[in-house]
């Protein structure tokens, strides 16, 4: 394993510790506490993030205003990195040739320095922090009625994780805040859906150590990681918003669905026998689809092809034609998570000059051109890098058990209908499969075998069992034959 993710990083040139300098210019930064800002000391925000997370870019809180049924203010807070990385300098510099933090499961590649990522910068509940202050007042429906952005000085009052959150909410002890983060929450997922909004539910494949072995599981998102989301995508679309307003900025967008494309979805739900009611958008069915139940999984993947085409898309004077993020049904900009993404510290900038009615800095302004050109590379380079840990981690668990036979999935069949794509149920493994072995004849009428002709068709979205048929630990490859 070692070796092999130490190839990964050398094939997609993943970057090593960050150089002297850089470390230096950090640490002379970190000593220089920034003070331009308002206080906002006085809100109680608080963070909510995975466990063992100490690159902390958000932190909420949530109250209600004018009394029952009069609506909601949302604080957030996002960490204010343009306070500690000057423009041009080597923070700057190195932020810019890395793009993104990359994730492995040996651990993670950064975008900043620790000293800034997990210690001055990041809002943790260790005392006061610069941050963008994002207030955004919605009504009782939790639709956004005014937004306000501004420097100022936050202190988190406590650092939760995903499941103690969601545990205090199961067992009623949650307080105030986490009660209104799921009323809001459960608000905008609803307007989300309104909106003719796409939320693909599908489990994430992760991959770790545990008890001093490599482990691979599938793991359901909780519902207080979709509502959580839910506050980041609204400070996103009031981003997009001020952006469009004020005529400069960069959009994350995404095309609306190709037709051929959800037809398909259709004929595809059809066959599997999955409802889709009369009248229903793809987005309203796809939202509601079961990933445990093997039929809607293989539907999941067959929807995950409405999701091509995101970019990004800078503008410096006039709108950009599309600017529309399909899958949030509204124009939308990252901005939430400037300490793991490089974009975002640019677009927070643009945010507070157009809300303080104050020209765009003119690094930022001189950034825009090349930020869609490199969160591009970036992005791609991190989902190769995750994919191929994967790919790696599953070859590796299955690297003495070739020959044996596991139960699995179906979830996606290629246009021949003999290849396709199995999700094991134990371990979690996503993997080729055929309906006869690479390389052998395929059966013919009557059980001979022929030279030529295709094998039996793959039965998406069922059970059914495959054998092992090759691993290669050095190639990151597993296949798998269906046994009829």
């Amino acid at each position: 394993m070692r070796a092999g993710l130490a190839a990964v990083r050398t094939e997609l040139d993943v970057p090593e510790a960050f150089p002297p300098h850089v470390v230096d210019a950090a640490r002379a930064a970190v000593a220089q506490v920034p003070t331009e800002s308002v206080d906002a000391t006085h809100v109680p925000f608080v963070t909510i993030d995975p466990a063992g997370s100490m690159d902390l870019d958000q932190a909420v809180h949530i109250e209600r205003r004018g009394g029952a049924g009069a609506g909601y203010r949302v604080h957030y807070a996002i960490a204010d990195v343009a306070a500690w990385v000057p423009a041009g300098g080597p923070v700057d510099d190195e932020a810019r040739r890395r793009v993104v933090t990359l994730y492995a499961p040996d651990g993670r590649t950064p975008l900043h320095p620790p000293e800034l990522s997990e210690g001055a910068a990041s809002l943790l509940p260790d005392g006061e922090r610069p941050a963008l202050w994002w207030q955004l007042d919605l009504d009782a429906a939790g639709v956004l009625t005014g937004c306000d952005v501004r420097r100022a000085t936050v202190r988190s009052r406590a650092r939760y994780t995903y499941e103690q959150v969601q545990d205090a909410l199961d067992a009623g002890t949650a307080d105030e805040v986490l009660l209104l983060l799921r009323e809001v929450g459960l608000l905008r997922e609803q307007a989300e859906r309104d909106r003719g909004g796409l939320t693909l539910p599908m489990p994430e494949q992760e991959a770790g150590r545990e008890d001093g072995h490599w482990a691979l599981t599938s793991r359901r998102t909780l519902p207080v990681e979709g509502w959580n989301a839910q506050i980041s995508l609204l400070t996103g679309m009031a981003a997009a918003s001020i952006m469009l307003e004020g005529g400069i900025g960069v959009l994350r967008t995404l095309p609306a669905a190709d037709p051929r494309d959800v037809a398909r979805l259709r004929r595809t739900a059809r066959a599997l026998g999955v409802p889709w009611p009369e009248g229903a958008g793809h987005a309203e069915v796809v939202s509601g689809l079961d990933a445990s139940d093997p039929a809607q999984a293989a539907l999941l993947a067959e929807a995950a092809t409405l999701m091509r085409g995101a970019a990004y898309v800078a503008f410096d004077g006039e709108r950009p034609a599309n600017a529309e993020h399909a899958a949030i049904a509204a124009p939308y900009a990252h901005t939430t998570a400037p300490l793991r993404r490089l974009v975002d510290r640019f677009v927070g900038e643009t945010c507070l000059a157009l809300s303080a009615g104050v020209p765009v800095p003119d690094w930022v302004r001189a950034a825009l051109p090349e930020l869609p050109s490199r969160m591009a590379s970036g992005d791609a380079r991190a989902s190769a890098y995750e994919r191929a840990c994967l790919d790696l981690v599953e070859a590796a668990l299955l690297a003495d058990r070739t020959g044996e036979v596991f139960d699995a999935v179906v979830v996606d069949v290629r246009e021949d209908k003999t290849s396709g794509v199995v999700q094991l149920r134990d371990p979690a493994v996503r993997a080729r499969v055929a309906s006869v072995p690479e390389g052998a004849p395929a059966p013919a009428a009557g059980g001979a075998a022929t030279a030529a002709g295709p094998g039996p068709e793959l039965p998406l979205g069922e059970a059914v069992r495959v054998r092992l048929t090759h691993v290669s630990v050095a190639e990151r490859t597993v296949r798998f034959t269906w046994e009829r």
